[in-house]
């Protein structure tokens, strides 16, 4: 009796009312897909301005998928970018990618790219992640050739010419770059 208590209670979960989970299909999600390069300061300013209310009104309650997709524009931001896939938390990696366009007139700064590389190896201690760890990924040349070709066929598909670039439910994004504006463009798609 018990088995077939617990097999009723399955087979209940797994044919629930499709209705009950419309709100989070695909087709009730707008999605935002950025490509950014992580030393441009249009798209620092992009995700201050714009992703922090974003993730408050629309992110948090599921009603919109947001993207990060890396698209370095110079090896500093290549670096960043990998040290940014050696967090493999997706709990907080927006928060780390938060927190490198926070400080990216801080760590963008020096002379030779080893000074930029520990200077955005110390945001990624404060996200757990280990020196021994970030080293591994910023010589992991399959890491690379991922990130870069992600860049190749971005630039292939969507026909990127500056950063940040964005698309909503995969059409361009050509409305201001403020928070008003973008959300009017979001609220049209739900």
């Amino acid at each position: 009796i018990k088995n077939i208590f617990l097999i009723s209670v399955i087979f209940l979960f797994l044919s629930c009312d499709t209705s009950s989970q419309s709100k989070n299909n695909s087709d009730s999600i707008v999605n935002v897909k950025v490509f950014s390069s992580l030393t441009c300061p249009h798209c620092a300013d992009f995700h201050s301005k714009i992703y922090e209310k974003l993730e408050k009104e629309y992110i948090n309650v599921g009603k919109v998928k947001f993207e990060h997709i890396g698209f370095p524009l110079d090896l500093a931001a290549l670096n960043a970018e990998k040290i940014l896939k050696c967090n493999k938390s997706p709990q907080t990696n927006l928060k780390f990618l938060t927190e490198i366009y926070k400080k990216q007139n801080k760590w963008t700064v020096g002379s030779d790219i080893n000074i930029v590389n520990n200077k955005i190896k110390n945001i990624g201690k404060e996200f757990a992640l280990t020196e021994d760890g970030m080293n591994k990924c910023l010589v992991d040349k399959m890491l690379e050739e991922k990130i870069l070709n992600v860049r190749i066929e971005a630039q292939k598909k969507y026909k990127i010419s500056s950063t940040p670039t964005i698309y909503l439910n995969e059409k361009k994004y050509e409305g201001k770059r403020n928070y008003k504006s973008f959300k009017k463009a979001i609220d049209k798609l739900l």
